[in-house]
């Protein structure tokens, strides 16, 4: 146990992690479409999350709280290197929460003033969050070299979120906003996959580590997969988009899907980088982790609280299927 758990604390906070990519992505993608979009458009668009925003949020929630129980000494030196951007992230986060409700209830005369700060709110926690990646992968260093690579990450992640949130877009509305939708993607699409590549090209460089896990053999053999599968998918949103008859006939889901499935090539590719350290370069997994006793109480509630919040994500989600809804201010 001694040695399981651990990894099964990682493995929990990874899929917490990656869940909120993929959910909070999409709100946050949307976010930042907003002041694109008329009046009536915004309305829908806000609609379009409205039952979902606030509960995606928790899987960042619980995914930092593995971190915190279950990895404590980790905890204290992530937050500590990363102070500033989740200060920023959160300002951002509370922004965007603000600015959701608000909106609803202010006058017409004030509602554009919350649809900028809803807008300013997700653009600042969508690049804090890809700066914090990138300093994460670079091992929490702040030389010269690791800070180019945070902002690279910190301008590809808005892009990515945007992609999301236009194949959200795309599942959930009709009309003309879905037409905008598709426009939008078809600007995001380019700079999310220059970012990628470039990322591609950068992190074995900023890392011997990472150079050394992906470019020998037979390993390079082995993890061939993830990247073809990744351009695979690219290619398939850069089709859709060129040729908008493919999302015809109930394939509105691609764009968003094959995006899903871009992310979880980049995380699982982003686990076998790291694995098996938390920090890398400086501290593994089991240096980090708390006592057998504690991570095995704390498991208890994990395993209660982790099919709770799965079922609530799927019964909501499941709710609210389908097209959205014009937003009603009465």
């Amino acid at each position: 146990m001694e040695y399981w758990l651990p990894i099964i604390y990682m493995g929990i906070m990874g899929l917490a992690l990656l869940i909120y990519v993929i959910l909070d992505g999409y709100d946050l993608g949307v976010g930042m479409l907003v002041p694109l979009a008329n009046e009536a458009e915004k309305d829908m668009m806000i609609a379009s999350i409205g039952p979902f925003w606030d509960a995606n949020e928790t899987w960042i929630v619980l995914g930092i709280g593995v971190l915190l129980i279950a990895f404590p000494v980790a905890h204290g030196i992530i937050l500590t290197s990363l102070y500033l951007p989740v200060t920023i992230m959160l300002m951002g986060l509370i922004l965007r929460g603000v600015a959701f409700d608000l909106r609803v209830k202010a006058g017409d005369h004030r509602r554009g003033l919350w649809n900028k700060a809803f807008f300013a709110g997700s653009l600042i926690a969508s690049l804090a969050q890809g700066w914090m990646l990138g300093a994460y992968i670079t091992g929490l260093h702040s030389s010269a070299t690791s800070l180019l690579f945070s902002a690279l990450i910190a301008m590809t992640l808005p892009a990515l979120y945007l992609i999301l949130g236009c194949g959200w877009l795309l599942m959930k509305t009709d009309g003309e906003l879905r037409n905008k939708a598709i426009n939008w993607a078809r600007m995001a699409i380019w700079p999310m996959g220059l970012g990628l590549f470039m990322v591609s090209i950068a992190t074995p460089l900023v890392s011997s580590t990472i150079a050394e896990k992906w470019f020998t053999l037979p390993n390079a053999l082995y993890l061939m997969p993830i990247p073809m599968i990744c351009l695979f998918c690219y290619g398939l949103i850069v089709a859709a988009l060129n040729k908008p008859s493919i999302l015809d006939k109930n394939r509105s889901y691609l764009i968003y899907a094959s995006t899903v499935a871009i992310c979880l090539m980049a995380s699982l590719g982003l686990a076998y980088s790291l694995f098996p350290d938390i920090i890398i370069g400086g501290l593994t997994i089991w240096e980090s982790a708390a006592s057998v006793k504690s991570l095995q109480f704390t498991l208890v509630g994990v395993v209660i609280t982790l099919p709770v919040i799965l079922f609530y994500t799927y019964f909501v989600y499941r709710i609210f299927h389908g097209k959205a809804t014009a937003l009603s201010y009465e």
